[in-house]
């Protein structure tokens, strides 16, 4: 699937107020957007480092439409997020700048915005929320999937956040909270996915509700401690954009050499999380019921 937009060389900033202003309530139900010339004349520029260069990105979200074309576009957030953390090395401060997102969803890729969250309607393909676009981290199109990469890998392995993607309760309700900040706890969040403890999009739900609430008089970092990152390693996989290989299809990518995160934290946590969901409440489900609803949620 080729670009049918006309994509900048490279990356800037586009302000929120600016993009209030362009998503327009027509433009969200499926309204062309304004003229790419007129959105850029807004454009705040950033600097000349190779790693904001467009090619990579957009090439990506071709890639994603394409390979996905024929399921639900829900299923495309496990491959894309681990790949778009690696090809967008970014800082958290500088991932937190709405500005940044909002100029990849509206200059970059504004058809692969409609196509992971639009509907057919008389005729457009509506988005229905404006935060798509331009909205908080954790519910803009593209934010969302870098932050979750980001809080869900283990170090330099993206295998934790195919996992965390693949559900997606754990991207509308566990990826805000606090509590993932923990690297320990995110992981062992990763760990009761993986065995199968945690499934359907109600055990999810209750879990996080239930973890939440214990978290409140319980100190995660002390009970688990965690390891400090390695922000010099950090910085050194930012700038090695341009040696480093791009995203391969097929196999994913090794993220920064930041450090991984305590063996015996995330067991820890995970034990007491095991015990804990079995006195969760989850709603709609009877103790002892088996249930084998799967989770995924538009």
């Amino acid at each position: 699937m080729g670009s049918r937009i006309e994509v900048p060389e490279k990356m800037g900033r586009i302000p929120d107020s600016v993009a209030n202003k362009v998503l327009t309530p027509s433009v969200v139900n499926g309204a062309p957007l304004p003229q790419a010339t007129l959105i850029s004349n807004s454009v705040d520029p950033l600097d000349d480092s190779p790693r904001w260069s467009t090619d990579e990105l957009r090439s990506l979200v071709d890639e994603a439409m394409e390979r996905f074309a024929s399921e639900r576009p829900t299923v495309s957030d496990a491959w894309l997020a681990p790949r778009l953390h690696y090809t967008l090395r970014l800082t958290r401060a500088e991932a937190a700048d709405s500005s940044l997102w909002n100029f990849i969803a509206l200059r970059v890729a504004p058809d692969y915005v409609r196509w992971r969250w639009g509907q057919e309607k008389n005729g457009r393909v509506a988005v229905g929320q404006a935060a798509r676009f331009s909205g908080r981290w954790d519910i803009q199109c593209f934010s969302r999937l870098w932050w979750a990469a980001e809080l869900f890998r283990d170090g330099e392995d993206y295998r934790p956040v195919v996992t965390a993607c693949s559900n997606q309760d754990v991207l509308n309700t566990a990826l805000r909270l606090d509590m993932n900040n923990h690297r320990p706890t995110a992981q062992a969040l990763i760990e009761l996915l993986e065995k199968g403890m945690v499934r359907t999009g109600r055990d999810v739900n209750g879990l996080v509700k239930a973890a939440g609430s214990a978290g409140s008089t319980l100190v995660y970092e002390v009970i688990a401690p965690d390891e400090p990152r390695d922000y010099e390693a950090l910085r050194q996989w930012i700038e090695s954009v341009e040696s480093d290989p791009v995203w391969n299809p097929t196999s994913l990518p090794q993220g920064p050499v930041d450090g991984s995160v305590p063996f015996r934290s995330v067991q820890r946590l995970t034990d007491w999380f095991e015990r804990l969901f079995e006195t969760a409440p989850v709603r709609g489900k009877e103790p002892g019921e088996e249930d084998d609803e799967r989770s995924i949620s538009p």
